[in-house]
């Protein structure tokens, strides 16, 4: 979901980059120096992840494991996801420094709301199911939500971009299923072997 350079509009590159920032620094916020090391091996998740990419017109399609990301850290996504986001631009020039802004936007903000929507799932007290449900939930929603969004974000550069819009929803479409189910075993086996990742985190 990387969007290349010189796709944008410079307006829709400076909103991005502005809510880019107020969403780190949200995330940076009481930032604890025991959690640092859990957003380090979120943020080197995410970065392998997306390294995997097929071309889609001015972006591309490929993993992102923004939902699992979000889904534990809150806030906290937005500053890993930039960290993960840069180096793939500075190192594999996937999606560019003028776009760093946006495409953190698009793949953090949807972490975040996932995180929100879906975060009673990781009580200790959960059932399977249940916890199943809502991580599986968690990786669909913030992969589904971040496909809009970058369609979105192309549309707003202009009209002549909708027909792109509609082709990154829809090349997104098997990446959503692909993405809950992959949240839903990662958090399963984090579960089992770290509890305390996933509960260390979870806010009432």
């Amino acid at each position: 979901m990387h969007i290349s350079e010189g796709v944008l509009s410079p307006t829709v590159l400076l909103g991005g980059a502005v809510l880019a920032a107020a969403g780190v620094a949200a995330g940076m916020k009481d930032l604890d120096q025991k959690e640092i090391p859990s957003m380090g091996i979120l943020s080197a998740a995410f970065f392998v992840a997306s390294l995997m990419h097929v071309p889609v017109g001015p972006v591309s399609a490929h993993l992102i494991l923004n939902g699992l990301v979000g889904l534990i850290l809150g806030w906290k996504a937005f500053p890993v996801i930039l960290v993960g986001a840069s180096l793939q631009a500075l190192l594999f020039q996937f999606g560019g420094i003028t776009t760093l802004g946006v495409n953190t936007l698009n793949m953090a903000l949807p972490a975040v709301m996932c995180h929100y929507a879906f975060r009673w799932g990781l009580k200790p007290q959960t059932s399977r199911p249940a916890f199943i449900f809502a991580t599986f939930a968690s990786g669909f929603g913030a992969a589904m939500i971040a496909g809009i969004m970058v369609g979105f974000s192309l549309y707003l550069t202009g009209e002549a971009f909708l027909p792109a819009a509609k082709l990154v929803v829809a090349a997104h479409l098997p990446v959503m299923l692909i993405e809950g189910g992959l949240t839903a075993a990662c958090a399963l086996f984090l579960r089992k072997v770290r509890p305390e990742l996933l509960e260390g985190f979870y806010a009432p």
